[in-house]
């Protein structure tokens, strides 16, 4: 059985220019709730155990700043710095006390395509975790925008020990534990944040839940339907400063014997786009939006290994 010293996708940070509006939208809208307030950063939290699943900042534009995962063992933080050191990443900051509220170890890394990534180990944890009908009850995937997807997958295996387990023509599906995936690569011209999902309980909290999102005003952006690599039901939604976010439910379940298929079998017959086939194809200013927010300039100076 394949250890992954990535255990799992914890948290997403972003930076909005509205951050009171952001805070609305994923309150009283999306199904998050406000688990701490430190230094004028909002942590947000789904319904289970994870102590936030994503963390607002403000910033003067859309922004894509960190993706959190957790390790399994406080030693797998120094051996991820060495290695992805190693494949061409840059050390931000050495396992470490983690100074924001969700506390434990920390370690912080820029990946060579540009992303911040941060890797927790015994952070804290909720011990009211439950299932919510319509609220999400974790992150699902984090999908990256890729110039260079083969790179970038080659990244992901080598550097962090993920396993990639499909590979459509656009997309590289890649995990850490059981879940299909938990990173998706998307070619792109530039680097940065396609979409950020949300792991809701069944296919009917889904539905709910993006009739939630029609009421208060806002349009299916592409679906609802049923996705081909990692089989799960999806609804996605552009929030109020312009991040694409999904919401999902039911993601396939795989092990090591789960035989991986390329691009010649991940083929959709004309005119159809998921499994159900009621998906209408992904409107432009979708598209746009998923592109729209690049990696930014490094301004964190790297750390002497």
């Amino acid at each position: 059985m394949t250890h992954f010293p990535v255990t799992g996708l914890r948290s997403v940070a972003i930076g909005t220019p509205d951050l009171a509006l952001s805070e609305r939208f994923y309150t009283r809208v999306w199904g998050l709730s406000v688990a701490a307030r430190q230094d004028g950063v909002v942590y947000l939290r789904a319904s289970g155990a994870d102590h936030h699943v994503l963390a607002l900042h403000s910033s003067d534009s859309p922004a894509i700043l960190s993706v959190t995962f957790r390790t399994g063992a406080s030693e797998d933080l120094g051996a991820l710095a060495t290695r992805a050191v190693g494949h061409g990443a840059t050390l931000l900051a050495p396992p470490s006390a983690n100074p924001e509220p969700d506390g434990g170890t920390v370690m912080a890394i820029r990946e060579p395509q540009g992303g911040v990534f941060r890797f927790v180990q015994g952070d804290r944890l909720h011990a009211d975790a439950r299932e919510e009908r319509d609220r999400p009850l974790r992150l699902a995937h984090v999908n990256l925008n890729s110039a260079d997807v083969d790179a970038e997958t080659a990244f992901y295996e080598r550097a962090l020990g993920f396993v990639l387990t499909d590979r459509s023509k656009l997309m590289a599906f890649l995990r850490c534990n059981s879940d299909h995936h938990a990173v998706v690569l998307a070619e792109a011209r530039a680097n940065g944040l396609n979409h950020i999902a949300f792991l809701l309980p069944d296919w009917e909290s889904v539905m709910r839940a993006s009739g939630r999102l029609v009421d208060a005003g806002y349009p299916i952006a592409w679906g609802v339907g049923r996705h081909g690599p990692g089989d799960n039901v999806f609804a996605y939604f552009i929030d109020p400063v312009g991040f694409v976010v999904e919401f999902t439910a039911e993601v396939l379940q795989v092990d090591d014997s789960y035989r991986m298929r390329g691009p010649e079998e991940w083929i959709w017959p004309p005119g159809r786009t998921d499994h159900w086939g009621i998906a209408p194809p992904k409107a432009d200013h979708v598209k746009s939006a998923q592109t729209a927010i690049v990696y930014r300039s490094p301004a964190t100076p790297p750390v002497t290994p």
